[in-house]
């Protein structure tokens, strides 16, 4: 059961709202990964996902979680699976818009019998709707592969793969969007902390900032699956399997991984 050694305290402006939140993170003896706030508590399990726009949000009856997914892929890049997260605001800290912050922080606190357990599905799984598909494949080894298609010159019909040897280039990738879409999607209420510091903006020709890495947008949706996928138990950097995802997002990764649940097989150590 991998835990932190010490508690973290970490805050910014949150990505959706743009209010200020801060997360206190705490090491844990009970597993799970459990979000505090007001008074209430929800566990990051995907049968408590309650919205897929625009980021990934779980809740119940008392309280909702925004924006969990850049954490949840931290937690699985560093193997932890007990923490209780103690909120000011309803939207995680979006940070620099990656999960390195948050990997760097765990790291700094020490991490405590980090998880290794190896998993793998015996049998196929499968989302397939028009351009986009998600596939599952039983392999005896880690292949991850994930294409788009925006309407930008770098990234049209485009892959990337997860490369274990540079997970950094999946760590440190920001969350991105349209920068001429900025203002419409401030007005219907969302991105309102979007800031040069935590945001790639995809511009007419270029971006608002350099690459950290060649196609950093592909490699945050990387970052994006690990998370989700971690809300179903499965951590990526532990799976043996052939993973095919193209012009997804937190819907179909977040559909896939309720089924996934349900089909993992963990070895034993």
């Amino acid at each position: 059961m991998g835990t932190i050694k010490k508690e973290v305290i970490l805050k910014s402006t949150a990505l959706m709202t743009g209010l200020e939140s801060e997360a206190k993170v705490c090491p844990s003896e009970q597993k799970g990964i459990r979000f505090h706030f007001g008074g209430r508590v929800v566990e990051a399990d995907v049968d408590n996902i309650v919205s897929t726009e625009h980021c990934t949000v779980i809740g119940n009856n008392d309280i909702k979680i925004m924006l969990i997914e850049h954490f949840m892929a931290a937690c699985a890049i560093c193997r932890i699976t007990a923490l209780d997260i103690y909120l000011t605001h309803y939207e995680l800290p979006i940070l620099d818009g990656s999960s390195k912050t948050w990997v760097d922080a765990f790291k700094n606190a020490g991490i405590e019998n980090p998880d290794t357990t190896q998993m793998k599905v015996k049998e196929p799984l499968y989302y397939l709707n028009g351009k986009t598909h998600l596939i599952v494949l039983p392999s005896d080894n880690l292949n991850l592969t994930y294409g788009v298609n925006y309407k930008h010159k770098d990234l049209k019909n485009r892959w990337a793969a997860l490369d274990l040897n540079n997970l950094n280039e999946i760590i440190e990738a920001r969350t991105f969007g349209y920068l001429a879409e900025l203002e419409m999607l401030q007005k219907a209420g969302y991105g309102r902390g979007a800031s040069l510091e935590n945001t790639l903006g995809l511009t007419d020709d270029g971006y608002t900032a350099e690459l950290k890495s060649e196609y950093e947008p592909i490699k945050h949706k990387i970052l994006d699956l690990i998370g989700d996928f971690y809300l179903a138990g499965c951590n990526i950097l532990n799976f043996k399997g052939e993973i095919s995802v193209k012009e997804a997002g937190h819907t179909v990764h977040t559909i896939v991984a309720k089924e996934l649940k349900n089909k993992l097989i963990r070895e034993a150590q």
